[in-house]
């Protein structure tokens, strides 16, 4: 992977991580249009990295939603910021699991799987048309709603189905308030992009050699730039229900995927 392409693909997981159409998916194509040849394990290492980029980026823009958590974690009390502190922890369960027991088949997801990312964008455009006709409300994240988001977000490991989509749609479905799903939605994923990074390194799982670390650092800072924008843009749309659009996206992308793999 040149230097250009490792850019070129870090723009895309900044907008596309935000943006319910699905990051993993969109890598999973930009890396075969690009011509990407690396081995499953290396084009893993390059999507945690600018997946960390954004997470980083989402810190950033929610730096005083993320201390309450870490506070709220220490107080020991039940009050709000403690409750808001647990829902957190309570969604990122199972796709934790899912990471832990499948961590080989999630490999394999992501070598240029471009039929199946063809097929759950379309998954993916259909939910965001279902929860844009949803009525808005002002409730609050609730527990079992923590447990019921966590859910779609380990469904959403599969390439094409979008993670803030299926868990900002699940929110509004479920009769969250659209601001508060998409903030709850963001900072969901921060814990499991940190703990994913933090287990790679504890068991050796992260061998970087020297020609990488220019590579990856430029995805890493174009994903990271290009999230801080696309972060606050997805609140606002989030905010006025203008999901529909981006189903329309998908099943674009979607159908754009499947044919193009058909015709290899």
């Amino acid at each position: 992977m040149s230097l250009f392409e490792a850019i070129i693909l870090g723009i895309v997981q900044g907008l596309t991580e935000f943006l319910p159409v699905s990051s993993s998916g969109h890598l999973e194509l930009g890396k075969a249009i690009l011509g990407d040849t690396s081995i499953p394990q290396e084009s893993m290492m390059f999507t945690v990295v600018v997946h960390f980029a954004t997470a980083l980026a989402t810190i950033v823009v929610y730096r005083s939603e993320v201390m309450r958590i870490i506070a709220g974690l220490f107080q020991f009390s039940n009050n709000e910021q403690f409750q808001f502190s647990v829902k957190i922890i309570i969604s990122m369960i199972p796709a934790a699991a899912v990471g832990v027991m499948f961590a080989d088949e999630m490999e394999a997801l992501f070598d240029r799987q471009i039929l199946l990312v063809g097929m759950m964008l379309w998954i993916t455009g259909l939910l965001l048309i279902v929860a844009d006709r949803a009525k808005n409300t002002d409730k609050e994240v609730s527990f079992k709603h923590s447990i019921i988001i966590g859910l779609s977000q380990a469904i959403a490991i599969l390439p094409g189905i979008s993670r803030s989509g299926a868990t900002i749609s699940t929110s509004v479905l479920l009769g969250v308030d659209r601001t508060k799903a998409a903030s709850f939605s963001f900072l969901m994923v921060v814990p499991l992009i940190l703990g994913k990074i933090a287990k790679d390194l504890l068991d050796g799982g992260v061998s970087i050699s020297d020609d990488q670390i220019s590579v990856l650092g430029a995805g890493f800072i174009a994903a990271f730039v290009t999230g801080l924008f696309a972060c606050q843009w997805m609140i606002k749309l989030v905010r006025n229900a203008q999901l529909k659009y981006f189903s329309y996206y998908c099943f674009l992308v979607g159908t754009l995927a499947i044919a193009y793999q058909l015709l290899q």
